[in-house]
């Protein structure tokens, strides 16, 4: 098999079960908690951040995954349960390099155009 093409096929993969992970967990915590206050996504996005924190964490550290694996894990698993997992973890490792300034356009934009493009969806559906 192409290694190209099995990186992809495994991302994929991995991808569904992070979205299958999610979907199921999302579910149960919305009716674990009655839905009222996102619990399931705050629980999710933290969750994620720590799994790939660790996952990161031990790659630094000499952990011996091959790259398809660690791109199945890190962008198809973790990327499909949560992507707040790699802004996290991309914030994350601007501060470790003191990218303060970095840090602070990264998260405000993330956050600013992120709230105003669902707002600029939401009404553009009203307006279409």
């Amino acid at each position: 098999m192409n290694g190209s093409f099995q990186v992809w096929l495994l991302v994929a993969l991995g991808g569904a079960i992070g979205t299958l992970l999610r979907f199921a967990l999302g579910g149960w915590l919305a009716r674990a908690t009655g839905g009222v206050f996102p619990w399931e996504t705050l629980i999710i996005n933290v969750t994620g951040c720590l799994a790939v924190g660790a996952c990161a964490g031990a790659l630094d550290r000499g952990a011996l995954l091959s790259p398809p694996l660690r791109m199945a894990i890190m962008v198809g698993v973790l990327g499909g349960f949560t992507t707040f997992s790699t802004f996290a973890l991309e914030t994350f490792r601007l501060a470790a390099a003191a990218q303060w300034g970095g840090v602070f356009v990264y998260v405000a934009l993330s956050n600013v155009l992120g709230l105003g493009a669902a707002w600029l969806g939401h009404r553009a559906a009203y307006w279409a």
